[in-house]
């Protein structure tokens, strides 16, 4: 590894090294690392750095360990999905927690598009019973108040369903997409290892005339996703 300007702390240069590796193909999925002494040597880092630097990229799910036989690059594909699509219920091992619903205050940014009264919807995607995304879903009070969309209950075909009949199909929609380290919450409970920065999705939905009935924001660990966009080249 050539040393340049990199001014994180060693264990992460190392990590950052060997994931870099992984992700083009030098290090193939199935492949054995060298072991903890090799490295040692090879990065010229204590023994206890190497050992930080696997511990990092096992919990990011890059690595994992053979009792007695070693390190091994994980046979694990990210989750790429269309950056595009709503994840149904229960499909490919997708479920929803909800854990929240009132009429609230909204962020400032979500303020700007809706109003500053709406009904939130706050909920956790799982895959295969793992937490991988958090999500705040904001519709105007004077459309969803009253309605399924402000009820704890589930809603038979989702959000876009509840819309459509209340007069307000969706029919495009904007995402702004950035990425930031996460915060407490959002740390915790999507059980993060540390020093991953998280993707945020801010989603603005339009109805006709462009008129906004939804805000979400959309939050997940980079490590796990791959967001994939497709569009038609006239």
């Amino acid at each position: 590894m050539v040393k340049g300007t990199d001014g994180r702390p060693r264990h992460q240069q190392v990590a950052a090294h060997l994931r870099a590796l992984i992700m083009s193909g030098e290090l193939p999925p199935g492949s054995q690392l060298p072991s903890t002494s090799q490295l040692v040597e090879r990065y010229e880092a204590a023994n206890a750095t190497i050992q930080r630097a696997l511990t990092a990229l096992k919990d990011e799910g890059f690595l994992h360990s053979r009792m007695g036989k070693g390190v091994y690059v994980r046979d694990q594909a990210p989750l790429t999905v269309e950056a595009a699509a709503y994840f149904a219920p229960s499909e490919r091992g997708y479920t929803y927690r909800l854990l929240e619903v009132g009429e609230v205050t909204p962020p400032v940014d979500v303020a700007e598009q809706i109003g500053e009264a709406a009904v939130m919807r706050h909920r956790l995607l799982l895959h295969n019973d793992d937490p991988v995304e958090l999500s705040w879903s904001y519709y105007p009070a004077k459309i969803a108040k009253g309605t399924p969309l402000a009820g704890r209950g589930k809603i038979p075909g989702g959000a876009p369903r509840a819309l459509n009949d209340l007069g307000y199909p969706q029919r495009d929609f904007v995402d702004r997409v950035s990425a930031r380290l996460p915060t407490t919450e959002e740390m915790e409970t999507l059980a993060l290892p540390d020093d991953v920065p998280v993707i945020r999705q801010f989603r603005v939905v339009y109805s006709d005339d462009g008129h906004p009935v939804e805000v979400s924001v959309l939050v997940k660990g980079g490590h796990m996703y791959e967001l994939q966009y497709r569009d038609r080249v006239s």
